[in-house]
Formats: C-alpha cells, sequence, structure tokens
C-alpha cells in the first residue's frame, strides 16, 4: 500500500503523524536516559554500601578468618557488579540515547525538507489553479462585452436615424470584441489543458513521490526504534555472564570457609601462653595465722621460688592482673600476656623493617640518579639530590632505632635475660615475690621497682628511675637473680577481709570474708595490697576488699 495513491489528499494528517512520530523517538530517548539514570544511581549505592562495610585498618586482623575473609570477597564482587550496572547506563548512553538523538535531528531536517517539497507542489498547483479561474472569467467577461458590442452594432445598424459612419464604428467594435473573445477563449483552452497536465502530475507523480518518500522515512523510523528496543535488551544481556561471574565468586568465597581453620585461628589469637591453675589444696584453719601453704599454679610458694631460683633463677614474665585498660596501651603492649604481646612486637619489627627497606629503596635510586647527574650534568644538578638523601638517611637511623627498641622488648618476652652490662631493669613486685625477697632495706623502693599499667597488669621495663635510689648491691642482685635467701618484708599492720576474693590472676592471693592478714605493703595508688598469710604464702589483694590496720610506728614513718 502507497501513501501517494491512498493517501493523497491527507497532507495535513500525514504532517502531524509524521511529527508525532518524531516526538514519540524523542520520548523514548527521555525514557532510555532515565532508565541509565536509574542504573548509575543503583550502581552508585552499591558501590557506597560495599565500602560502608569494607574493613577498616583497625579491622585489618579480621583477615585472619576465612569467613571474614569470604564475606570481603562479597564486598569486592559486589563492587565489580555495580560496576557492569554502570556498564549498561555507558552502552545504553552510546549505542541508544546517542544514536537516536542524532537519528531524531536528521529525521527533522528530512522530514522538514519532504513536507517543503510537498507544500511547494501544493502551493504551485494552487496558483495554476487560480490562473486557470483568471483565465476562464477573462473569457468570460470578453464573451459577454463581444455580444454587447454585436447587440449595439446591430441596434444602430437598424436605425436610419444612424449615420454610416456610426454604424460602421459599431461595426468595427463589435469586430474587435468578437476577436478579443476570440483569443480569450483560445488562451483559457490552451491554459487548461496546461493545468490539466500539471494537476494530473501533481497527483499522480509528485505527490506519490513526496508521499513515498514520508512513508519510507516513517518506516525507517519504526525500523530503528524496533533497532533500539533490541539494543535495550542485549545491552543488559551483555552483562550477564559477568554478572554470573561476579555471583559465582560470591558462592566461591562461601565454599571457601573453613570452619575448623577459624577455630584454631581463634586459639591462635587469644591464647595467653599460661598454664591452667593447678589443685586448691586444703588450709587448715585451726590455726589463727599459720595455715597451711596453698600451693597452686597462680600463686607459687617461696619454696618453689627456691627451687626455680635454683636453675639459674630464670623465670618467665607474669601475667598477674587481667583488668581492662582504661586508658591508651602502652607502647611495648605490656598490656597483653605473653603469646599476644611476642606476636604484636614481631608484628611491629616486621612493619618497621618494611619502612626500612622503602628508605633504602629510595637512596638507592636516588643514589644512581645522582650518579647520572654527575656523569651527565646538563640532566640535573647532583648536589640536587643531597638533600633527599640526608633526610632519608635520618629516617632509615630513625627506624633503626625504633626497630632495636622492639626487638629488645620482644627479646625480653621471648625470655632472653639482659647481660651484666646492661642497664640495671626495674622487675616487678611479682616476680620479686616468686624469685627473690627484697632485704629490708629496700622495702621503700617497692614503688619504685613496681611498673603498673593502667589496667593493673605489671610489666619489665627499663627503669626511668634514677640508679642511685637503689642500692647498688640490690640492683646487681636483682639482674644476677642471686639464689642466696633475702630477708622477707617486715609486717606493717594487719587486715581483715571484708569480701571473699578467688585470686584467680597469678600473683594474688585469694582469702575468704573476715579472714585476718599481715600487711607487708600498703596500697601505693594502683588499688591492690601486699599481704602475708603465713612464712611463705603472701601476694595481692584489692584494697577496697580487706580492712587495713597499720602498726604505729608503719604510720610514722
Amino acid at each position: 500500500m502507497s501513501w501517494g495513491t491512498e493517501l493523497w489528499d491527507q497532507f495535513d494528517n500525514l504532517e502531524k503523524h509524521t511529527q508525532w512520530g518524531i516526538d514519540f523517538v524523542e520520548k523514548y530517548t527521555k525514557f532510555v536516559k532515565e532508565r541509565t539514570e536509574i542504573e548509575l544511581n543503583y550502581a552508585r549505592q552499591i558501590r557506597n554500601l560495599s565500602k560502608k562495610y569494607q574493613p577498616k585498618k583497625k579491622e585489618e586482623d579480621e583477615n585472619k578468618y576465612t569467613w571474614c575473609r569470604a564475606f570481603h570477597s562479597t564486598l569486592n564482587e559486589l563492587n565489580d557488579y555495580a560496576g557492569q550496572h554502570e556498564v549498561i547506563a555507558e552502552n545504553m548512553t552510546s549505542q541508544i540515547i546517542t544514536e537516536l538523538t542524532r537519528y531524531a535531528q536528521e529525521l527533522k531536517t528530512e522530514r522538514k525538507s519532504h513536507f517543503h517539497d510537498g507544500r511547494k507542489a501544493q502551493q504551485q498547483i494552487e496558483a495554476s489553479w487560480k490562473q486557470l479561474e483568471s483565465c476562464k472569467r477573462k473569457f468570460e467577461r470578453d464573451c459577454k462585452e463581444a455580444d454587447r458590442a454585436q447587440q449595439y452594432f446591430e441596434k444602430l445598424d437598424a436605425d436610419i436615424n444612424v449615420t454610416k459612419a456610426d454604424v460602421e464604428k459599431a461595426r468595427q467594435q463589435a469586430q474587435m470584441r468578437h476577436q478579443m473573445a476570440s483569443d480569450s477563449k483560445n488562451e483559457y483552452s490552451s491554459y487548461l489543458q496546461k493545468f490539466n497536465q500539471e494537476q494530473n502530475e501533481h497527483y499522480y507523480t509528485i505527490i506519490p513521490n513526496t508521499f513515498q518518500k514520508i512513508q519510507a522515512m516513517e518506516e525507517k523510523r519504526i525500523e530503528r526504534m524496533g533497532e533500539s528496543l533490541k539494543t535495550f535488551a542485549e545491552v543488559d544481556r551483555q552483562i550477564l555472564p559477568i554478572i554470573g561471574k561476579c555471583l559465582d565468586g560470591i558462592t566461591q568465597a562461601a565454599e571457601s570457609i573453613e570452619p575448623k581453620n577459624d577455630s584454631s585461628q581463634v586459639i591462635e589469637s587469644y591464647k595467653s601462653g599460661f598454664e591452667p591453675p593447678g589443685d586448691v589444696e586444703f588450709e587448715d584453719y585451726g590455726q589463727a595465722m599459720k595455715r597451711t601453704v596453698s600451693e597452686t599454679s597462680l600463686t607459687n610458694s617461696r619454696s618453689d621460688n627456691k627451687a626455680d631460683r635454683s636453675g639459674k633463677g630464670k623465670s618467665k614474665t607474669l601475667w598477674p592482673f587481667n583488668k581492662k585498660s582504661k586508658g591508651s596501651n602502652p607502647e611495648d603492649f605490656s598490656h597483653l600476656p605473653p603469646e599476644q604481646r611476642r606476636k604484636k612486637l614481631q608484628a611491629k619489627i616486621d612493619d618497621f623493617n618494611k619502612d626500612i627497606q622503602k628508605e633504602m629503596d629510595q637512596r638507592d635510586a636516588l643514589t644512581k640518579m645522582k650518579e647520572v647527574y654527575i656523569k651527565n650534568p646538563q640532566m640535573g644538578d647532583p648536589n640536587s639530590v643531597d638533600p633527599r638523601l640526608a633526610e632519608i638517611a635520618q629516617n632509615i637511623e630513625k627506624l633503626q632505632v625504633e626497630a632495636q627498641k622492639f626487638e629488645g622488648w620482644l627479646a625480653e618476652v621471648e625470655g632472653r635475660m639482659p647481660v651484666k652490662s646492661d642497664p640495671p631493669r626495674r622487675t616487678s613486685v611479682l616476680y620479686e615475690t616468686q624469685n627473690s625477697t627484697p632485704p629490708t632495706t629496700n622495702n621503700n623502693n617497692c614503688a619504685q621497682d613496681r611498673e603498673s599499667s593502667p589496667d593493673g597488669s605489671y610489666t619489665e621495663e627499663p627503669s626511668s628511675e634514677v640508679p642511685s635510689k637503689v642500692q647498688p648491691e640490690t640492683a646487681e642482685s636483682g639482674d644476677e637473680f642471686d639464689d642466696a635467701d633475702e630477708e622477707m618484708l617486715p609486717t606493717i599492720g594487719t587486715c581483715k577481709a571484708l569480701y571473699p576474693f578467688d585470686g584467680v590472676n597469678e600473683g594474688t592471693i585469694s582469702v575468704t570474708e573476715g579472714e585476718l592478714l599481715y600487711v607487708i605493703e600498703e596500697d601505693k595508688g594502683d588499688g591492690w595490697t601486699r599481704v602475708r598469710r603465713n612464712e611463705e604464702e603472701e601476694g595481692y589483694v584489692p584494697t577496697s576488699y580487706v580492712e587495713v590496720f597499720l602498726d604505729s610506728n608503719a604510720k610514722d614513718s
């Protein structure tokens, strides 16, 4: 079916229809544009969601667990998944929106050209029709004028009173009018023939050809719409394999979870290295202040200490109190149990070594650059590299000092004792309790010999006290851990237990409510009082758990 033959008289309707078709293309283009905005917003939200749940720097320990790593892999796959929706938006923009926008402009131009030709042909046929009507009216007027002139001539010719001259003049006028009517008739006849030819050409050639072009344009537009709809689906279909891989990655991450391995990691993360407590022995309360020694793995007796000292005086670092720190953690990680402290120190040393290696690599690169500048001065000034080399040297020196400091702490926690040439080190009170009892003369320096962390733990730290405060023989014997028997600390008062205390941590002592004990060291501000049950069993109890009665001479001193 051809528009030219079937719709030859529907010029205005075709004009409206084709304009509606172009509007529809622009409407569809806007639809795809809004779809791309949805895809981009969705991708942005997915990316933000993935970023929001990515582990923070302080949560790096999560990577040791397979279930955490699986979730992190899921987040990464989700990020790639979001990227595919960005690909959808990008491809729809380039393959549909850009193409249809350009095509709509071309379509408008083509449509305007076709309807301009049709309108021009219509104007020409209308002008030709007007000219034919003009010729027809002229022929009609000339015929009427000829008839009137003929009647006037005949009237004068019949009148005997009219001169021959007037009759002749009327005859000539009638002949002229007849001639004009004849000419108009010929002109009208000729133009009528011409108009019919033009009209035939207009309705059977020009208009059909123009409408045929408009029809082809419209069919091509419809075809392009179909192609765009197909592309709309294909753009989505193209990313399905990659999205499938993302989902496969999430499935693989889920299948990589190893519960047994994660369970083992918990042990590695939290084991302290301490031995569990031994059996609690029966204590005879028959005698007021002379009771059987309670030997547990948490509060070792002095007899055990003497046995330990026979082994060259070496003892493991103790972990007396298990309270949470309310302040900032110490730099040497002394707030942690030995096993955890060792891991943290080793990790810190590894970080320093990596930083040192980076600085050394930069130094080597700059040294080579300087050598090139020396050989080729036109490439640069060799002296310009010196400030940076000096800065790197300082950085390396600082990092090496820090690394050595942490290596020293690592050596301590691993049980390597300091040599005689090392400066005196303070040991914890509990360390003294298990290995040696300081002489009476050193009783006033107990607070100086004890390093207390914010959480109540005691660590072996290099002494920051002035060495002169410690008597030479005490510091010397403390470093060498003599196995000679030392005098016991004198009692400075008594105390009564207000509440029962289990004393489950190493260095503490268990008490029962109402029990009487000797005070050998009062609270130094850390919340603990050192007490003795008998000659060999002593330890720390919370100050708030006991009522202390100091001797008058102790108060005076």
